[in-house]
């Protein structure tokens, strides 16, 4: 991964060194498992224990065997004496590499999930301070009926702990590994190994392997990632929106020393909102490769395994960096709720239009008129720059079915937030 949009977290637990680091994990378990079996002695285990992870060595190995795990061994088997022959008894390359791989996989999600739980906690202070401030909800783009923005951002929310509980579901699914053999019959591997070691790393077997773990384990995974990407780009997008300088009601944290442009010293450009929503495009990318994994020929093939040296790694990284910027987005998001005011003034309270025509009808009219006399007020009160109320007002068919009050009470700003307390009610930690 390219070191600029990497955690340290991440690129640690995706390093070569911890990547061999898990693959001696599994085979000292398997060693243990197949020593207490009795199949082979009990002094490889201790001395397997002691062996140390040499990357250089292992690089040099690869070079001339063509073969990453057959290079891993060569390292270890020099510090194993006489043992080393009964290093990888019985294994084929995937039980390590695989099973390894579902390891570092549950560290990934836990680290994903922590960056959520907090990310949460930061978008849910921002929706209750928010809670009553008002601003213009928007669809297609076009000025539709106020919301709050304590409202948007409690909507984030739920997002976010469905995010959540997704990828905790996802992480049970990658708790399996498989000590299996050749094609995952246990030609020449008793079961009982698969079941003593996975159980001592704290895995499950998978029920019915073949050379390797099926790859939809790792496409559930993948676009889960890709589903979190994706909601992350929706809260940048809406936070680039609304920082265009037409809109301006909110906008990124902007450092004293910070510079935006190196043409326009003016410029206040929402650039980390942006490189989310960049980099949200490449973790849908890996996606849809996680998903072309799953059809490999017959018990396997190597097609999955040069891209998920990328996209698995890429993923975690990727989603990681994104949550942790979002956060800090979030947490020093700027908020205009006067430029909010503002932008709702120049509705010219056409958003109370359809309180308008559904009293109408409740006073008798057909649905028909009273929408065309409500769209021809709207209009007008645009193109005159009037408030719609004043028009509503002077209008003789209105004025026969209202009373003056009445039509002031259509009128009333405090509707507008008045269910706010009911949905945000509705909404569990």
């Amino acid at each position: 991964m390219n070191g600029r949009y990497s955690t340290s977290l991440m690129s640690n637990l995706w390093s070569e060194q911890t990547k061999f680091e898990y693959w001696l994990l599994v085979e000292q378990s398997v060693a243990w498992a197949q020593a207490e079996l009795g199949i082979i002695p009990k002094s490889l285990y201790p001395k397997l224990k002691k062996a140390k992870i040499d990357v250089k060595a292992i690089t040099e190995y690869e070079e001339i065997v063509q073969h990453d795990v057959i290079a891993f061994l060569k390292s270890i088997e020099k510090s194993l004496g006489k043992d080393a022959k009964f290093l990888h008894f019985g294994l084929t390359s995937y039980d390590i590499v695989d099973t390894a791989l579902a390891l570092r996989c549950l560290i990934g999600c836990d680290y994903i999930i922590s960056a959520l739980k907090d990310f949460a906690q930061a978008t849910k202070q921002l929706a209750q301070k928010h809670k009553y401030t008002l601003m213009m909800g928007r669809t297609h783009g076009i000025h539709a009926q106020p919301i709050t923005f304590g409202l948007k951002c409690l909507s984030w929310y739920q997002e976010i702990i469905r995010n959540i509980l997704r990828l905790q579901t996802c992480q049970k699914n990658l708790g399996y590994g498989k000590i299996s053999g050749a094609v995952g019959a246990y030609t020449e591997i008793n079961p009982r190994v698969e079941a003593l070691a996975l159980k001592r790393l704290g895995l499950k077997p998978e029920p019915v392997s073949t050379q390797v773990i099926p790859r939809d384990r790792y496409a559930e995974l993948l676009n889960t990632l890709a589903v979190i990407a994706s909601g992350l780009e929706r809260i940048a997008t809406e936070i680039r929106n609304l920082q265009r300088s037409e809109i301006s009601e909110v906008s990124e944290p902007f450092k004293q020393e910070q510079q935006g442009s190196s043409a326009m010293p003016h410029k206040k450009n929402p650039i980390v909102c942006e490189r989310i929503c960049s980099l949200a495009r490449v973790v849908r990318s890996f996606a849809v490769v996680g998903l072309e994994n799953i059809p490999l020929w017959h018990e396997r093939d190597l097609t999955n395994s040069a891209n998920e040296r990328i996209i698995i790694p890429g993923a975690f990284n990727l989603v990681h960096y994104m949550l942790l910027k979002l956060n800090g987005v979030i947490s020093g998001l700027m908020v205009c709720p006067d430029k909010m005011k503002e932008n709702i003034d120049k509705s010219k309270e056409q958003f109370f239009s359809q309180g308008l025509m559904m009293a109408m009808i409740q006073k008798g009219m057909n649905r028909d008129k009273a929408y065309k006399i409500t769209q021809k007020l709207a209009f007008e009160a645009k193109e005159k720059d009037e408030n719609l109320s004043k028009l509503v007002l002077e209008n003789a068919e209105i004025k026969k079915l209202f009373q003056k009050k009445e039509i002031e009470n259509l009128f009333s700003w405090k509707k507008l937030r008045t269910n706010a307390d009911y949905i945000f009610k509705r909404i569990k930690d």
